[in-house]
């Protein structure tokens, strides 16, 4: 399966945070996905990471806030970011 990367981003949001986007097109969708991209998208502080959404292998599309783990509903990458961005906003409050 090759993979097209479509983007791979990290930007500085302050001294001791960043967040990263890394986005492929796949030729086919990842096994537990139903569309054809594999994606990570991540938000760090302080080194650790407080917020990743991404697509794993065999666990479909899923989010992790802190230790929290949960599955979520992929419709369109636009909805993937503006629902990444609301949960990062809200976790640097």
């Amino acid at each position: 399966m090759k993979a097209t990367l479509i983007e791979k981003t990290r930007r500085v949001v302050n001294d001791t945070t960043f967040f990263e986007v890394a986005l492929w097109h796949l030729p086919d969708a990842v096994p537990g996905s139903t569309h054809p991209f594999k994606y990570r998208l991540a938000l760090v502080v302080n080194g650790d990471c407080i917020l990743r959404y991404d697509n794993e292998r065999g666990k479909g599309d899923h989010r992790h806030i802190g230790d929290h783990e949960e599955a979520i509903e992929f419709t369109t990458l636009e909805a993937l970011f503006d629902a990444f961005q609301t949960d990062m906003e809200r976790a640097l409050k």
